[in-house]
């Protein structure tokens, strides 16, 4: 029997969600908000190696209020009429 490799979370999220009609407005501007969040890695600071002068660490409050505030952004995209 031929194995199988196992499914990335990419492409069981992909399996677990409808796709068309069936997804609201916000579901599509959440998917649009983790795409940019991920390609990007908004509200992460740049990673450096080495010694820095100053630590670049982001709280977990303001990385949580930019995700917020990209979510917001992707919500008025996606509900502008045409």
């Amino acid at each position: 029997m031929a194995e199988l490799e196992p499914r990335t979370s990419a492409e069981d999220a992909a399996a677990a969600q409808p796709a068309g009609p069936g997804r609201s407005k916000d579901e599509i501007a959440l998917e649009l908000m983790r795409f940019i969040a991920v390609t990007t890695g908004y509200g992460k600071t740049a990673q450096t190696a080495g010694f820095s002068a100053k630590p670049s660490a982001v709280s977990p409050e303001s990385h949580a209020d930019a995700l917020l505030e990209l979510y917001g952004k992707c919500r008025q995209a996606i509900h502008k009429p045409v």
